[in-house]
């Protein structure tokens, strides 16, 4: 959507692969009438031109093709390229999901291939990512804080061991056919689309967290543009848009002490198999699903052991993480709690803290990566 500064740098980086016979699949798209379709046009010749690459383009932009009524937006626009592909593809092939704005290195499919064949039991991907500074200091601020938030929380998910210890980006995501088939395809949604297709995945199989070596010696990122948006209701865009100064109450960080709660829950899983009893989630739970009966029906539904303690970790899912932690005060730090100052401490600081997280994650997501998966467990 009105990328045509973007798009000759993504497919440039496309060209220079070093896997070569990639299929590109574009959606250029803009509500009906919208000001934004001069730019989409511009998309659309330059998709037309190009050489060297296989592009197959699906047109909602053009007059009469834009989006009307509800369907509409980026949930939408990655369900028809993520269906398109579904049905035209082979179920082994890859889907390596990119926006337009964003960089990667020339050897990055290759990297992908080799993760994804080195794991045939992993049916999701979610990339590293990084998100290059911009030249205007308080978008950078916004970037640093917003980031600095999600690396954090994967962090703690990591240390957990959470099924759903995964950063959901739409640049920065790869998945098999088959896998895409399996979890019944993306729910268009207005925002958040991606958390929710990863989340399926996160139930059905086993995520991959990082690169196979040698590709994780770098490491190896995307990096996707960080810019003020209004294209969608939450997400990167809108949170930098808003600036530093809001996101202690919408981006909190959250204490260890939370997610300790949360593994304690997950911990007594397979107690619950033989009969009910309190966990640090009970209360929340309760309120949140509007029942005091939480764990019987499910020991009706699942006979065993191992499929009813499958079937708690589906019920309390990355969703329900997110708003335990957002419903429980004593959880919710100051941003000071931090040891930084996102409003006033110099760039360079805000960076240093920012690599020292990328650093504890990356370690993290390796050692995550390594684990037997639940399969074989």
């Amino acid at each position: 959507m009105a990328e045509s500064a973007n798009l000759p740098a993504l497919l440039d980086r496309l060209r220079r692969q070093t896997v070569k016979g990639v299929s590109v699949y574009f959606c250029v798209n803009n509500e009906e009438g919208s000001p934004l379709q001069a730019d989409n046009e511009k998309c659309l010749q330059l998709l037309e031109r190009t050489e060297g690459l296989s592009v197959t383009v699906i047109d909602r932009c053009s007059p009469g093709q834009g989006w009307t009524g509800k369907k509409r937006g980026v949930g939408w626009a990655r369900k028809l390229l993520f269906d398109r592909i579904a049905a035209e593809r082979e179920a082994d092939e890859l889907v390596v999901s990119l926006d337009a704005d964003t960089d990667f290195d020339d050897d990055y499919l290759e990297a992908v291939l080799a993760t994804m064949n080195a794991r045939l039991d992993c049916c999701a991907f979610g990339v590293p990512y990084f998100h290059p500074l911009e030249a205007d200091e308080a978008v950078c601020r916004a970037l640093l804080r917003y980031e600095c938030y999600m690396r954090r929380y994967l962090i703690q998910l990591l240390r957990i061991g959470s099924p759903y210890a995964f950063t959901a980006l739409g640049s920065a995501m790869v998945f098999p056919v088959w896998a895409y088939r399996r979890v019944g395809g993306i729910t268009p949604l207005q925002g958040g689309e991606d958390f929710y297709l990863m989340q399926k995945f996160a139930k059905t199989g086993t995520l991959t967290a990082c690169f196979i070596p040698p590709y994780d010696s770098r490491p190896m990122t995307v990096r996707p543009q960080g810019r003020p948006s209004a294209r969608v209701p939450f997400g990167t865009g809108p949170a930098i848009a808003k600036g530093v100064e809001t996101m202690q109450e919408s981006y909190p960080f959250y204490a260890d002490e939370g997610f300790a709660a949360v593994k304690a829950t997950y911990d007594l899983f397979d107690a619950l198999y033989e009969g009910d009893r309190e966990t640090p989630m009970s209360p929340f739970l309760r309120r949140q699903l509007a029942t005091d009966d939480l764990w019987s029906p499910l020991r009706k539904n699942f006979k065993s052991r191992s499929l009813f303690v499958k079937a708690c970790a589906e019920r309390v899912d990355g969703l329900r993480i997110l708003q335990y932690l957002k419903n429980t005060p004593a959880y919710r730090l100051p941003d000071n709690a931090m040891g930084v100052d996102f409003l006033h401490d110099p760039l360079e600081r805000l960076e240093d803290y920012r690599q020292l997280l990328f650093r504890e994650e990356m370690a993290l997501r390796h050692s995550h990566s390594n684990r037997p998966s639940r399969d074989t467990q």
